[in-house]
């Protein structure tokens, strides 16, 4: 094999080298798009998922606080009742303890 038939061969050797490189570089290219696409996509459903939960939150903590504004006005409804009733049974002690003194 002569000098110009080893310098053509690694002249197409190196051609197909070249030719692969650039197929490659062209679908890795490809490849990296389409992954920022992918991530772009997983972004905006996790965004939507992440605002989903938040308005699920918010309506369980409005209820909650609803509740507990509920509970509270019920809680002083029943004191009120309960410190009425402790004072008509001490004024009602206090009369006994006073009729039983004015006995003989």
């Amino acid at each position: 094999m002569s000098i110009d038939e080893r310098m053509e061969q690694l002249e197409h050797v190196t051609a197909a080298h070249i030719e692969q490189a650039r197929k490659d570089y062209e679908e890795n290219r490809r490849l990296w798009r389409e992954q920022q696409t992918e991530i772009r996509a997983i972004w905006h459903r996790m965004e939507e998922r992440d605002k989903h939960y938040q308005a699920i939150w918010d309506e369980r903590d409005r209820k909650y606080k609803a509740e507990q504004s509920e509970s509270r006005y019920e809680q002083a409804s029943r004191d009120a009742v309960i410190d009425k009733r402790i004072g008509n049974l001490v004024t009602a002690i206090g009369e006994l303890c006073r009729s039983l003194d004015q006995r003989p």
